[in-house]
């Protein structure tokens, strides 16, 4: 049924013609995207080559009450504190 349906050349007088519309909506597209290509390199090259700081240092300090998402870290102070007393033997 699909196939039939498919198979079958359209015919009439309008058939192949297409409106003035249809080129305009194409253009302004094809010049939208132009655009949109050309602002995305310039803003592309004005980005510096690496996004590494030089002094870590200030970054390492605000990550330090970051929550890790589940994973346990030990620090330095936790590790040198002896652990709980448990009632087992």
């Amino acid at each position: 049924m699909i196939v039939s349906i498919l198979a079958q050349q359209p015919t009439g007088p309008e058939f192949g013609k297409s409106s003035p519309i249809g080129l305009v909506i194409l253009v302004a597209l094809l010049v939208g995207t132009a655009l949109l290509i050309w602002s995305m390199n310039k803003k592309i090259k004005r980005l510096p080559a690496t996004f590494e700081k030089e002094d870590p240092t200030l970054d390492q300090a605000l990550d330090e009450g970051t929550d890790r998402g589940g994973i346990a870290t030990i620090t330095p102070e936790q590790s040198s504190a002896k652990p709980a007393a448990t009632d087992e033997p």
